[in-house]
């Protein structure tokens, strides 16, 4: 009889090894995927400025203590919000790959649309503008006359007296 419990005992744990791949893979795939998402938002902080889950320095021991430590998380259960918590304590806001989008980073962030926005602004009003002069005035600058309000007289006085004083 024993040996008959021995053999069920064996079959039983045989089978519950090969079924265990079954639910246990699952899961493990989804800690590592949900791993590379959350890794993904943080920076290896040895110093290469590469991503967390992307650092590909051959024996870098600061990604590997990092992605160890975000995988010891993962596995608690702790929430995106709480890893992130863990690691800005540990590192500071430099370990951010993006910084966040709120307070006076906010204002970086928008900073260059606003520029690009008053920059078209301004060159659409002075294209206007120009656009606007009056015709006889576009041709008198265009022929480089651009002399409004000077007598041709004094105009050519002005002509003679710069080629005397560029004569050698």
């Amino acid at each position: 009889m024993t040996k008959i419990r021995r053999a069920l005992a064996v079959v039983l744990f045989v089978t519950a090894a090969a079924c265990m791949p079954l639910v246990v893979l699952p899961l493990l795939a989804q800690q590592t995927e949900r791993a590379k998402q959350v890794g993904g938002k943080f920076m290896c902080m040895c110093g290469c400025s590469q991503v967390l889950t992307q650092c590909n320095h051959v024996g870098c021991t600061t990604s590997a203590s990092m992605l160890k430590e975000l995988d010891q998380a993962i596995a608690r259960g702790d929430s995106e919000t709480a890893i992130t918590q863990m690691f800005v304590q540990e590192f500071g806001t430099k370990v951010y790959a993006e910084p966040p989008k709120s307070g006076l980073s906010l204002v970086a962030w928008s900073l260059p649309t606003v520029y690009l926005v008053i920059g078209a602004a301004l060159v659409i009003f002075v294209i206007s503008r120009w656009r606007k002069r009056p015709a006889s005035q576009a041709a008198a600058v265009a022929g480089g006359g651009g002399t409004r309000g000077i007598s041709p007289d004094v105009l050519e006085r002005a002509r003679a007296q710069a080629a005397r004083d560029t004569e050698d």
